[in-house]
């Protein structure tokens, strides 16, 4: 597959780029995709819940009530989870929620996701993208000139590039990514991805 390569104001350079189909134009694996995106979004959450058990609630030790004779259900402890300002039974705990995948996995996954955002024609290829400093303004004015402004995009560019991370960070609907940072569920979200073409060559080698 070729696309037509643009520069920055989103008119054509006369250049056109061949994508390697061994990234975007793989057989896609569903399932794959499911599982990479299931686990980023796992390795999201902090697992920082927690409540009260019946051993670390600070309350009177002694018997409520006589055993028998009562008429009542029997009760020992105000700390029981039965009586208000008890412990909860069976509360949430810390933990991890990530899991493990293999890598080779995590690589059909990308490749897959790619190959869909390909069929869909929604990738965008610039020659380079950089900004002498951060300026929200521009990159929304950037956005514009590709007609992308409304849609939610994904920016890929080769290596760390600060000033155009900080000047998208406060628009809701865009994203910066390294190729190295690529990932399955951040491909899907937006409805556009654009590469530099120095972008493209980087994810060739680390997806060989």
């Amino acid at each position: 597959m070729k696309l037509k390569v643009v520069n920055n104001q989103g008119s054509e350079t006369g250049k056109e780029l061949s994508l390697d189909k061994s990234i975007f134009g793989v057989e896609p694996n569903d399932h794959a995709i499911y599982l990479d995106v299931k686990q980023y979004l796992a390795n999201q959450r902090q697992g920082t819940h927690k409540t009260k058990d019946k051993s670390e609630i600070k309350a009177s030790t002694r018997k409520l009530k006589r055993q028998k004779g009562t008429g009542t259900a029997r009760a020992g402890s105000a700390k029981s989870g039965v009586m208000i300002g008890g412990g909860r039974f069976h509360g949430p705990r810390p933990r991890n929620y990530g899991f493990k995948l293999n890598k080779k996995l995590k690589d059909v996954a990308r490749r897959s996701a790619l190959t869909y955002k390909a069929n869909d024609k929604q990738i965008t290829i610039l020659d380079e993208f950089k900004m002498d400093a951060p300026n929200t303004k521009s990159y929304v004015a950037f956005l514009n000139t590709l007609n992308l402004a409304d849609n939610r995009t994904l920016l890929v560019t080769a290596d760390v590039e600060s000033n155009v991370y900080l000047s998208a960070r406060n628009i809701p609907n865009a994203e910066v990514s390294t190729c190295d940072n690529l990932n399955t569920y951040s491909i899907l979200k937006a409805k556009n991805v654009i590469f530099t073409e120095a972008a493209v060559s980087k994810l060739a080698e680390n997806l060989k």
